[in-house]
């Protein structure tokens, strides 16, 4: 698109009823405003996230910022989105750390998964969006997004929890009081609440009440014989010290303005293979934002889904190549266009400027890397569910028929293998686990049975004769709702 908008009307606020178009802008200070919005929208996720995953989060705000940019050029202007950091990679992160996996292995997995989903938005970009739907029906992206939440809980019980139980479960309470009783914005940045309020708790404890003793994951390693080492794993454990919840040395010594720590990728088959489920989750993300998007603006968006897609791809791979977290459409944004009516392109410009700005301020960084770690325990219990539960959100608003066994049995059995971390040694070197192993039962169970039972003809599952071709598999893909 060319670089310019129209302005609307007077470029003032528009009057009830109109919209503000995507290749339309509102006078500059007011641009700004709406701007400034969609930067404290995603902010809370895109910084929360890497954290967690154990990232730069000044690299990744700044990376997101570029990630949209880039985002915004590849679709034309036709698709206002913001790509903040994913959470979808964070549960194959935390699979790859615990199997011994550095930062480097992790950014590699993402890139190369990034890759996979540049790809895959070209495919669907020539043969079109209905291949998604053959290959990815709800039942299975349900499933995946399900199972990428909940293989999560382990990461929470045994690393962040431990940390300050009592800290995480206020935090966790805090979090659940004001997504319940606050509304609108407020409500949507309950999470970046929670996460301020478990700061000055804990640094008010840390004052009042003195240290704490409990494991520091990565720290103090010491291995059986009670010597130091440095690789954590089953003979190289973290063990408990005294120390305060807040340490703000990393803080103190770091730059007002400053360049973020870059670093170079490496590859590794077993990480990449705990990562590629996440393109799945991706895909049913993109689609879904963008046909929200589409029924805002009335316009018809399926010819450019698959460049969304492939954009995505392109923001994840790039960050992912400098060391930065992985990116996606946010919903969070989606609803500030939902609440204000104003879907100019320039608003998500005005953000992305401002995402590379903050990521330029090391001290920034350092503060959201001095997060306690019973603060992020208690943060995570609540966006790890929510990322399951968004899986059964896609089922019941595809309408999924687990009457069917087609559905039921591949499903069961995938979340199974995913909670329970379950391994399958191909051979010694070659290991599928957890998320990747529940991901691939689940492709090939569910299109090997849909594929017999379309041979065999219609059966009786218990809810009466369902011809092949009149069974609903998931029905037909539905945007998700925004508040």
């Amino acid at each position: 698109m060319a670089v310019g908008w129209k302005i609307h009307g007077d470029g003032k606020t528009p009057p009830p009823g109109e919209v503000v178009r995507p290749d339309e802008r509102l006078s500059w200070p007011r641009t700004a405003g709406i701007g400034a919005q969609h930067v404290v929208a995603m902010f809370g996720a895109t910084f929360v996230f890497p954290v967690v995953m154990g990232l730069d989060p000044n690299l990744a705000i700044m990376m997101s910022g570029v990630a949209t940019i880039i985002f915004l050029l590849i679709v034309g202007g036709r698709v206002p989105s913001y790509l903040g950091t994913s959470a979808s990679f964070v549960g194959a992160v935390a699979a790859i750390r615990a199997d011994g996996g550095s930062t480097a292995q992790v950014t590699g997995a993402i890139l190369v998964s990034g890759l996979v989903l540049g790809a895959i938005g070209l495919l669907i970009h020539y043969l079109g969006p209905a291949v998604i739907h053959a290959v990815f029906p709800p039942v299975v992206t349900g499933a995946v997004v399900m199972l990428i939440g909940f293989n999560l809980a382990p990461v929470v019980a045994d690393v962040y929890w431990p940390q300050d139980q009592w800290v995480a479960l206020l935090t966790l309470t805090f979090a659940v009081l004001c997504a319940v009783l606050l509304r609108g914005f407020w409500a949507r940045i309950s999470v970046l609440l929670a996460l301020i309020f478990g700061f000055a708790l804990s640094w008010i404890l840390d004052k009042t009440a003195g240290e704490i003793t409990s494991v520091l994951p990565g720290q103090n390693l010491l291995d059986s014989s009670g010597k130091p080492c440095t690789s954590e794993g089953p003979y190289c454990v973290a063990t408990a010290i005294s120390h305060h919840r807040v340490n703000f040395t990393g803080v103190k010594a770091a730059d007002w303005f400053g360049f973020p720590s870059l670093h170079s990728p490496d590859f590794k088959t077993s990480a990449i293979l705990l990562a590629l489920p996440a393109v799945i989750a991706l895909i049913a993300e993109n689609t879904g934002h963008v046909k929200a998007v589409s029924a805002m603006t009335g316009d018809d968006l399926d010819p450019v889904l698959g460049r969304a897609i492939a954009a995505d791809g392109v923001g994840t791979a790039l960050a992912s190549a400098v060391g930065g977290a992985p990116t996606t459409t946010y919903a969070e944004n989606i609803g500030v266009m939902a609440a204000t009516r104003i879907y100019s392109t320039a608003a998500y410009y005005v953000a992305a400027v401002v995402a590379i700005l903050f990521g330029l301020c090391p001290k920034f960084g350092a503060l959201v890397a001095a997060t306690p770690g019973g603060v992020l325990g208690g943060i995570t219990v609540v966006l790890y569910g929510m990322i399951g539960l968004l899986g059964a959100k896609i089922w019941i608003e595809n309408r999924v028929d687990f009457a069917d066994p087609v559905n039921l049995v591949p499903v069961a059995a995938a979340i199974i293998l995913a909670i329970g971390n379950v391994t399958l040694k191909i051979t010694d070197d070659f290991p599928l686990q957890g998320i990747a192993l529940g991901t691939i039962a689940l492709l090939i169970g569910y299109h090997t049975l849909n594929a017999v039972q379309g041979a065999r003809g219609p059966r009786d599952t218990g809810a009466g004769m369902i011809a092949p071709e009149e069974k609903e598999i998931g029905g037909p893909v539905r945007p998700p709702t925004t508040e």
